[in-house]
């Protein structure tokens, strides 16, 4: 038996583990208490890991699809030349539209996500889909125009905060924010704190609240307004804030004024008196901060929901402080910045909609492959990803991916979507090989795990960067040596920290440019080798880490890194090789928050143009049709689901068939109780789902959980298939983000109980 630490992989959060292993299994985890940001806290799904690692839907071999659908074993050669000349023949004959990428870097398995990226160069393709386009890309759009830059991200100081506002999440079951139990608990217990929930249901978070505001759903931008416009009304913004800081004010002001906060607060069918309470306990708060997640992104009025919950901290003057909202700094880019308005930016060929982050949606990716004619996608590579079950509209996934030229999925496991491939490429699994996460979203103090192998290699699979590594090479994209590179990487002495290396390397693609867009398998082919236990994968780390120690020295040594100019980043790099338990990479001032505002003027931009449009078009926003009694909030995450890796149900103590709860009331109407059965229909298509009864659930709203409906070991699907109810056009029109949270569905009664 070996005692090890690595970190949890099933939220953003990545929490610090010790796991005992004993004859290649998971024994023992607990949290650890040396992890400098998650410090010993743990949750109970992390517990739950060995289901993760073992188990029967592990892929042992790369396979290849035969005529009649089944799969043979292909050794990885045979499986990678043929890919390889696919893929060169679709570029030469159709071009760079032609080819896209799903998923790349899933949850805790971030590190394939940079060479999975060096293929999209290859094929001279931009179209990068993956979930955080159906999840946070209106945010990001949102903040390119506030602060200059999409990479420009909020955070939240919850731990700090004298009055917390929680918006559509449920910290107690979703996390998101720094040990999130103990961080509700410390409030709920501090008279001198306030925490308040805007949600639907009465959550396990709400449950803590001083106050619960259940919000009617899809209403959320009705109440966010008649919160501004009683802060405005009042007198309670912060103008000394605002006339330093930020532009345009006027505009948003104006436009205050006119929201008849009555009519709004009953439309989100909230008491004004507590919207009142809520408005003036916020702005007047010495400490405020605003955190939310896919409650208010998934449901109407998705982008402008996300323009309004940051005008609630930055009018109040609630951000660039302790227990405010900031922005942070980040070592790993997990996202870029693309503006729709320049004429550059490449387009969808069918719906000729525009990447966000450089990230597509994934709503419009059936499209693109069946409705765009010659211009259509022929060719997906889906990495760590399983768009069948996570993305809206299974059936329409089904049919376009079924008609592509070429699907090659890379996983652990024979996913849904991995049955419909031509060939299926085994991953190791996120315990088998280097990893990371690039959810290093901190303020001020930053914090960044590398987690190292705790088993071997399974069977045979490979990790992401050997595999699209050997697929470059074979594309002949770049070549299989590059010798100059490789000796000074072997004869270099250690002293120097890989400095010459480094310039060696910069010289290389100096002359030769061509190389840049794959200076990740460059580095993993030269300098990789050299590094310790292994390490090749994270070899493209060291230019990071000389990259941020250039951009933010000060910060990087008040983290406790020492060096120079030349050697801060090579000695950053170096400790975080070492850091088992992952560090501190960055340690800020609150003053720094506005050297990453990005805009020239270092100003927040407060009058965006799309947004004061449809913001003044709320009021005379007609009411939803009754057409569907029901609103359905698709996709809530519970004590046991989690995302799509784990596959076995066995994991699950509770909950075993994703229950559908409903109000005791609105099914006894139905005439079903505890454990009986309905019929949930969309405009889509129709489910089953057991009835389980919560009396937290608003009169007319019903939720399913996301995580289910896998095939484990050939079975029928376990638990719903959310997203054979949610259709692609049911999204928001500017940002294509759909409406997972706001699913109008019928119910009827189903004789059988399960």
């Amino acid at each position: 038996m070996t005692t090890q630490t690595t970190a949890c992989i099933l939220c953003s959060r990545n929490c610090g583990l010790t796991v005992e292993i004993e004859n290649g299994k998971f024994t023992k985890i607990r949290g650890d208490d040396n992890h400098p940001v998650s410090k010993g806290y743990i949750c109970q799904k992390a517990a739950r890991l060995e289901h993760y690692q073992n188990h029967d839907d592990r892929l042992r071999q790369p396979l290849r699809r035969k005529a009649d659908g089944s799969f043979e074993p292909a050794s990885w050669d045979e499986a990678l030349d043929d890919i390889a000349q696919r893929l060169l023949a679709i570029r030469a004959k159709h071009g760079g539209k032609a080819f896209a990428t799903a998923g790349g870097g899933g949850q805790g398995n971030h590190l394939g996500g940079a060479y999975l990226g060096q293929l999209r160069a290859a094929m001279k393709s931009r179209f990068n889909y993956n979930s955080l386009g159906q999840e946070k890309t209106g945010d990001f759009w949102v903040n390119g125009r506030l602060f200059g830059r999409q990479t420009c991200h909020t955070t939240e100081d919850v731990e700090h905060a004298d009055y917390v506002l929680f918006i559509g999440t449920n910290p107690f079951q979703a996390h998101g924010i720094p040990n999130a139990r103990d961080t509700l608990k410390e409030i709920r217990k501090d008279p001198n704190r306030t925490m308040v929930v805007i949600d639907p249901r009465r959550t396990e978070t709400a449950k803590y609240a001083d106050l619960h505001l259940q919000v009617k759903p899809g209403m959320d931008a009705f109440l966010l307004s008649a919160i501004l416009a009683i802060i405005v009304r009042d007198g309670l913004h912060d103008r000394e804030f605002l006339a330093a800081h930020c532009t345009d004010f006027d505009q948003v002001e104006a436009l205050l004024k006119t929201v008849p906060i009555a009519d709004y607060a009953a439309r989100a069918d909230v008491p004004l008196a507590n919207v009142e309470t809520v408005a003036r306990g916020f702005a007047t708060a010495r400490t405020a901060c605003v955190r939310i997640d896919l409650g208010i992104q998934h449901t109407l009025h998705t982008t402008l929901n996300g323009y309004l919950e940051k005008l609630l901290y930055l009018i109040t003057g609630n951000f660039g402080i302790q227990g405010g909202n900031n922005l942070h700094s980040t070592l790993i880019p997990v996202f870029s910045h693309t503006d729709e308005r320049k004429p550059h930016i490449t387009r969808s060929a069918h719906h000729r909609m525009f990447p966000i982050a450089g990230i597509m949606p994934p709503n419009i990716l059936p499209d693109e492959i069946l409705l765009a004619g010659e211009d259509r996608i022929r060719a997906v590579f889906v990495d760590s990803c399983n768009p069948l079950l996570t993305w809206p509209d299974t059936a329409a996934f089904e049919k376009a991916f079924a008609s592509l030229e070429l699907l090659v999925v890379v996983d652990v496991a024979l996913t849904e979507t991995a049955r419909l491939a031509h060939y299926v490429l085994p991953a190791a699994s996120q315990f088998e090989k280097w990893e990371f996460t690039g959810f290093n979203l901190e303020f001020p103090d930053n914090g960044f795990h590398l987690r190292h192998p705790l088993f071997p290699t399974f069977a045979d699979t490979l990790p992401e960067p050997e595999i699209y590594t050997r697929l470059l090479e074979k594309m002949g994209v770049i070549p299989k040596a590059f010798p100059l590179l490789s000796r000074i990487a072997r004869l270099e002495p250690k002293a120097g920290k890989h400095l010459g290396y480094v310039a060696a390397l910069f010289a290389t693609f100096a002359r030769n440019q061509k190389l840049v867009p794959y200076a990740a398998s460059v580095l993993y082919r030269t300098l990789g080798p050299v590094l310790p236990d292994g390490a090749a994968a994270v070899a493209p780390l060291l230019p990071l880490a000389i990259q941020f120690a250039e951009a933010e020295p000060e910060a990087v040594r008040r983290a406790g890194h020492a060096g120079n100019r030349l050697t801060l980043g090579a000695n950053l790099f170096q400790a975080i090789l070492e850091a088992r338990s992952g560090l501190i990479f960055s340690r800020h001032r609150f003053e720094d928050v506005w050297r990453f505002v990005k805009h020239k003027d270092r100003r927040i931009h407060l009058a965006i143009p799309e947004m004061l449009k449809e913001w003044r078009a709320l009021e005379g926003e007609e009411a939803p049709g009754a057409d569907y009694p029901f609103i359905l909030m698709a996709g809530e995450r519970r004590s046991y689901n989690a995302n799509q890796i784990y596959r076995n149900p066995a994991w699950r103590k509770v909950d075993p068939h994703g229950a559908m709860r409903m109000h005791p009331e609105d099914a006894a109407a139905l005439g079903v109780t505890e454990g009986g059965k309905v019929a949930c229909e969309s405009a889509l298509d129709t489910l089953e789902a057991v009835v389980e009864l919560d009396d937290g659930m608003r009169r007319g709203t019903v939720s399913l959980p996301h995580g289910y409906g896998v095939r484990y070991r050939d079975s029928a699907p376990v638990g719903p298939e959310l997203n054979r109810l949610t259709a692609a056009t049911h999204c928001d029109p500017f940002s294509r983000t759909p409406y997972h949270k706001y699913v109008p569905v019928k119910l009827r009664k189903l004789e059988t109980a399960a």
